[in-house]
């Protein structure tokens, strides 16, 4: 490209590509993706962007076209790379000034220079670092911050290289430039704070942007610029520094107000700081060791005395939370409990903390944790008026504890509870007991300081196991607490309903909970709508935990059910919504039958919530979770729900429509339970169908429940299913066996055998393609002991139950292979015989005796060749399936089925689906358990004599040896 020529055409292209008008902007765009790859194009961009007279929308773009070109073509293994001359062509323009007006812009060239610097920084571009660390000394106010911003960019992004050389690397740079960043950061900081002395706002908002920056750079160098950090005086001096600061920059903080323009950047540089001991923490607590008493001492004197009155805000006593959490939990800091394996630094680390966390220091960090923080702000209160399901879905749970305040001190308190659960266990059993008999309704803060005291013995319900009598406390106390029913009066209602919650699955004797389901019957009709979402928490919480028994929920079900339905219908928000979905899914798991009477409203409600959640996928997923444990519930009766409940499948699992991504796995779930208790097949069952073959394409994790739906088709109804989808079946198994694990191999290996066990004479004629790989994989011996199980127990199938396709695809395999159709009968008799160990089912094994055994009476020679061993397998086989009657001292075979029983069913086991049923059935036909394999052995071997003559099967019998010859007479006895 000739640059002055180019640049004018370029120039016209980016301005058409800001254009609003999409008839001028695609072609644009198309044009400038066509450039992209051509030699020179990147210097064009170089230069419109940074000419500061053009239109800013225009070298924006162009600003952003060059860093995409970085990441694809900068690389110069990369498809269309640029060359060597133009990238350091590139390289010198990069830096020659850093003069950007504009912030946005500036911010951008300073992250595809930091792009640049991850490829070629140091090896291609040793001026970088040098003309940087010039650049930030200048005079000039805006080439100083521009070069501190790219300064930053440039040392964030080297410090996130991971290999073992770029570290190497990082490292020398670190302690190459560290001092001096060091000072540049002092000089800033000096600078900010005489300024804010005089008064000087504007200038004191440019110190403070440039004091952040280079903190910025400083925590990335301290964090991961040295292996062992607390070897270098610098980086621990700057450490130590950092409180020095914290404590000047809060003081600051008290003379700046919140409408000043620095108030906004104080308090990230704030958060800066203790991001940088947080992260220092996290990457050497060895290192860290030295801080430890510092650490505590500063964190602990602002958030929990005086001294942080007035000046702390919410995000920083955060911060200083999850400092003293870090340094209490540190695995680096608990000496093993062999003393002697722990190491010199954790002993150290122990030390400080056991001589800081003494009695009264614990006493009152707890106190102050319980009656502070944990108490209901007035904000909370509002909210509670104002939105009381926003205030039940209150983000708690992940992270929130590392941004959020309420979830940050209550994690801090079970740690601390967790590690000193001795000496804080009496202090708040003392709190407890200051609180006995119900409260003052007039005295709201009495109110409030009971509900924070509960609340922390539920978050200690494990380490107060032993402390607390919680029967006696729920039958004398709690219970009646949950009877108080005014208005100001609910958070303590709410508060002790949770507590049980937390209680239910540590200790709460069986015989109470009769008088729990009455207390939950009674709060689900509570005035407040928070003690009533509340409740159904902890009736999931009950009805979830081991010791559940039906029987004693049983008298209390339809009212709850009843209730819990009326609260799903009050509730508007899609959070809530979906959370009262999830406790009616769980009463429903539990009870399963016994909703059946009960559950004619939700089934009336489902639809018009289905529709009313189409924007809400996660909604639609709880729906399918209620639906799922409803099939389960209702058994064949869920054909009834077939008008809602199919559509909803078909929507799903369907991978042509975007939903799919959120709901395909439980929508897959849906329709398995669906298929597994369906009485019969209907149309639109068979129909649904469709959207399998490109749920096989897909190939994903789920495809085992796929696997599951097509078997749960063919025990259903196998004529109707394969007539209409046997043909694209096969071909997407014969596409997905080309590349499939073994294990997925087996899977689809699996379904045609049940299709050979359901309909030997279809099946076979339809999985026909399928057929020659599993022969050719018996004859090449497959060396997977499950995949050569599987291919025997079809070709077993198909022998026995179909003799005549067994001996056209015989004869198909001779083609193919271009040999005698004996020596393949032959091989394949052989390596079955060989390989019969692979088999561990015993039905496969007796199946493996059965087909082979049906190949006599035979006059051919291979068969007689083979003889020895189909004795050999069917005597393995007696031996597997062979019981001895203990009364008659006869042998029978174990695997008969004679007659349908329904078998009864205990109260923890799953009743039998319909599925269960037909498996039960079909197995009634199947030969492995028709045919006494005792009997059958027997009339082959008399048909094999009579078509031999005595002689002759005596000759053949001789090939067998005596000892098993023995264990045959010994079974067959009788006959």
């Amino acid at each position: 490209m000739d640059l002055n020529s180019a640049s004018a055409t370029v120039l016209q292209v980016l301005t058409q590509a800001t254009s609003q008008d999409t008839a001028v902007l695609k072609p644009a765009e198309e044009q400038l993706k066509q450039w992209e790859t051509q030699p020179g194009f990147y210097s064009v961009l170089l230069n419109i962007f940074t000419n500061h007279t053009l239109d800013v929308n225009v070298r924006w773009l162009a600003v952003l076209y060059f860093k995409n070109g970085i990441d694809r073509y900068w690389r110069r293994v990369a498809p269309h790379a640029l060359s060597e001359e133009e990238k350091t062509t590139l390289r010198a323009g990069l830096i020659t000034n850093f003069n950007e007006p504009v912030n946005q812009i500036a911010t951008q060239i300073s992250v595809l220079i930091a792009k640049v610097a991850r490829v070629d920084c140091p090896r291609q571009w040793p001026e970088l670092i040098p003309t940087l660390l010039e650049s930030v000394k200048v005079q000039d106010d805006l080439q100083q911050h521009r070069a501190l911003l790219t300064f930053y960019h440039v040392t964030k992004t080297l410090a996130s290289k991971r290999l073992a050389a770029d570290r190497k690397l990082f490292y020398d740079l670190a302690s190459g430039i560290y001092s001096f960043v060091c000072s540049l950061w002092n000089h800033h900081t000096d600078t900010f704070l005489q300024q804010v002395c005089r008064g000087d706002e504007a200038a004191a908002s440019n110190s403070l942007e440039r004091t952040l920056l280079s903190l910025k750079v400083l925590r990335k160098l301290t964090v991961h610029g040295f292996v062992e950090p607390r070897w270098s005086i610098e980086v621990m001096g700057f450490l130590h520094a950092v409180f020095e600061r914290l404590k000047q920059f809060l003081e600051c903080s008290r003379s700046i107000r919140a409408e000043n323009v620095c108030r906004d950047r104080l308090e990230k540089t704030i958060i800066l700081f203790t991001k940088v001991l947080l992260d220092f923490l996290d990457q050497h607590p060895f290192s860290f060791i030295p801080l430890i008493q510092r650490s505590l001492e500063f964190a602990v004197s602002y958030v929990f005395t005086e001294a942080g009155e007035g000046i702390v805000f919410e995000r920083f006593i955060v911060q200083c939370l999850n400092l003293i959490k870090m340094i209490v939990k540190n695995d680096a800091y608990k000496p093993s409990k062999n003393i002697e394996d722990s190491s010199p630094e954790t002993l150290e680390a122990h030390k400080i903390k056991t001589a800081f966390f003494t009695y009264p220091t614990l006493m009152e960090i707890c106190r102050r944790l319980v009656t502070h923080y944990f108490l209901l702000t007035k904000e909370e209160l509002t909210m509670w008026e104002e939105d009381p399901e926003g205030f039940t879905v209150e983000e708690t749970g992940g992270d929130s504890w590392k941004y959020s305040l309420r979830p940050c001190t209550e994690v801090l308190f079970f740690d601390i509870f967790h590690e000193y659960n001795q000496t804080l266990t009496p202090v708040l059993l003392e709190m407890v007991r200051s609180l006995q008999g119900s409260t003052n309704l007039e005295d709201t803060s009495a109110i409030l300081i009971k509900d924070a005291v509960y609340n922390a013995v539920g978050l200690a319900a494990y380490e107060l196991f032993d402390s607390v009598d919680f029967d006696q406390w729920f039958k004398s106390q709690l219970l009646a607490e949950l009877q108080v029913s005014h208005d100001r009066y609910k958070p303590i209602r709410r508060r002790v309903i949770w507590l049980i919650g937390q209680w239910i699955s540590v200790k709460f004797q069986s015989d109470l909970r009769p008088m729990l389901y009455e207390a939950i019957r009674n709060l689900l009709q509570d005035q407040d709508l928070v003690v009533r979402i509340e409740t159904a928490t902890t009736l999931k919480l009950t009805v979830d935990d081991f010791e559940f028994t039906t029987d004693q929920f049983l008298p209390y079900l339809e009212s709850m059910f009843t209730l819990l339905f009326e609260l799903l219908q009050e509730v508007t928000q899609c959070d809530t919504k979906m959370h009262v979905l999830h406790v009616l899914s769980c009463v429903i798991e539990r009870v399963n039958m016994q909703i059946r009477p009960y559950v004619g409203c939700l089934v009336q409600y489902l639809p018009l919530l289905w529709k009313q959640s189409e924007e809400h996928n996660m909604l639609r997923c709880a729906i399918l979770t209620t639906l799922i444990h409803l099939v389960q519930g209702l058994g064949a009766d869920s054909k009834n729900l077939y008008p809602f409940l199919l559509p909803v499948i078909q929507l799903s699992t369907d991978v042509s429509q975007p939903p799919h991504v959120y709901l395909l796995e439980d929508g897959l779930e849906l329709w398995l339970v669906t298929l597994e208790n369906s009485p019969c097949l209907t149309p639109e069952l068979l129909r649904v169908f469709q959207n399998m073959s490109a749920l096989l394409e897909l190939s994903s994790e789920n495809l085992k429940n796929c696997f599951k739906i097509i078997n749960a088709y063919i025990f259903l109804s196998s004529p109707e299913f394969l007539q209409m989808y046997a043909a694209d079946l096969c071909r997407s198994f014969c596409e997905l066996l080309k590349d499939i694990t073994t294990e997925g191999q087996v899977q689809v290996l699996k379904v045609v055998e049940n299709v050979l066990k359901v309909n030997p004479v279809l099946g076979s004629h339809m999985f026909q393609p399928l057929l020659p790989s599993v022969f050719r994989g018996i004859i090449d011996g497959e060396r997977y002991p499950v995949v050569m199980s599987t291919y025997l127990g079809i070709m077993g199938r198909v022998l026995l139950q179909n003799a005549g396709f067994f001996s056209l695809l015989l004869s198909q395999m001779a083609c193919e292979l271009g040999q005698e159709l004996d020596q393949i009968l032959g091989n394949m008799i052989e390596m079955w015989v060989d390989r019969m160990d692979n088999i561990t089912q015993p039905e496969r094994r007796k199946l493996s005796a059965l087909a082979l055994l049906s190949l006599l009476p035979s006059l051919n020679s291979v068969i007689q060749d083979k003889f020895c061993g189909i004795i050999n397998i069917s005597v393995e086989g007696l031996h597997d399936i062979m019981t001895e009657d203990p009364e008659t001292g006869t042998y029978k075979d174990c695997m008969l089925m004679s007659h349908f029983e329904e078998p009864k069913v205990t109260e923890d086991e799953e009743p039998p689906t319909e599925q269960d049923k037909r498996k039960k059935i079909l197995a009634l036909k199947d030969p492995v358990h028709t045919l006494s394999l005792q009997q059958f052995i027997y009339e082959k071997l008399k048909a094999q004599q009579e078509l031999l003559g005595e002689q002759g099967f005596q000759a053949l019998m001789e090939t067998v040896d005596t000892e098993i010859v023995a264990q045959l007479q010994e079974f067959l006895q009788g006959f």
